[in-house]
């Protein structure tokens, strides 16, 4: 009987890696040998490869762009926003003065608890925190350290003449290396994969099958191709989208809600009038 303890899976690792791989290509090879030989799980894998590619991402990658934030106007009385910053559900809205491009502070959403508890001498000024501003160009695994080191969740993203491009968010990032990170506002798993959004549009799931999409919208999108509206996207995009990008097809068209480095999660999706031109062509500008 063999008495000899059995290897740590950080030992078999070690012992795949005395190979030292001469570059990226070479260590990704290994890595997914180790995947083969059951050293590393599926989720392990994936998160060292999101990883790994952090390092190559910038903020303009993953940002939400400007046309898509949902920031206040300074000027703005409490009971103007206030029911705006309920229907978004935001924890921190960027504050702007005299135009978007001056954005002056993040506002808190759990601060305006002040105003009911004082509205007379509630200020949005005295409320907002510092705002912290990032290049397009900056790396993920920079903005994470920053993120980490200043405690900041959230980043302005600024083009080179200073103006605002979009925003980033600590979660972004961290979707880059575990996927997509889901809260009480996104879609769960026991709900419907579409649901009735406002303005008779509709968020529905990437995963959702083509059969069940065709049942609820009585379109005849085929599924020889592709079993999923996630495949359809993608399909007609001819690459992974990012968020915000769109495309019409056969009278719909289909807006990337959420998306990671590796699939589409969740689209909006809205029937265009008949008259709408150019359904089958994609677009790479972001939706307003």
């Amino acid at each position: 009987m063999d008495d000899a303890p059995k290897r740590s899976l950080l030992e078999r690792l070690s012992s795949m890696l005395l190979r030292e791989p001469e570059d990226r290509d070479q260590l990704v090879e290994l890595l997914h040998a180790a995947f083969e030989k059951n050293l590393l799980d599926a989720d392990a894998l994936s998160m060292i490869e999101g990883v790994m590619q952090v390092s190559e991402t910038h903020a303009r990658d993953v940002m939400i762009p400007r046309s898509q934030m949902d920031m206040i106007d300074v000027a703005e009385e409490p009971d103007s926003f206030i029911p705006f910053v309920i229907e978004t559900a935001h924890s921190r809205f960027p504050v702007y003065e005299n135009g978007k491009d001056n954005v002056i502070g993040i506002l808190l959403a759990k601060d305006l608890l002040r105003y009911y508890a004082n509205a007379d001498e509630f200020d949005v000024r005295d409320m907002l925190r510092p705002a912290v501003f990032v290049p397009e160009s900056k790396r993920l695994n920079v903005l994470l350290r920053d993120f980490r080191a200043n405690r900041n969740h959230i980043a302005i993203v600024v083009d080179e003449y200073g103006g605002v491009a979009g925003l980033v968010t600590i979660e972004d990032v961290l979707e880059q290396i575990v996927g997509d990170i889901e809260d009480e506002y996104d879609f769960d798993e026991t709900e419907d994969n579409i649901l009735p959004d406002k303005g008779g549009k509709f968020r529905v799931k990437a995963v959702t099958e083509i059969e069940d999409f065709n049942a609820t919208f009585g379109s005849r999108f085929s599924d020889t191709d592709y079993d999923t509206v996630g495949g359809l996207v993608l399909k007609r995009f001819g690459r992974l989208p990012k968020r915000g990008e769109s495309v019409a097809v056969d009278g719909f068209r289909f807006v990337v809600l959420r998306s990671d480095s590796r699939k589409i999660h969740s689209l909006m999706v809205e029937r265009l009038a008949p008259e709408t031109p150019g359904e089958d062509a994609p677009s790479t500008q972001r939706a307003a």
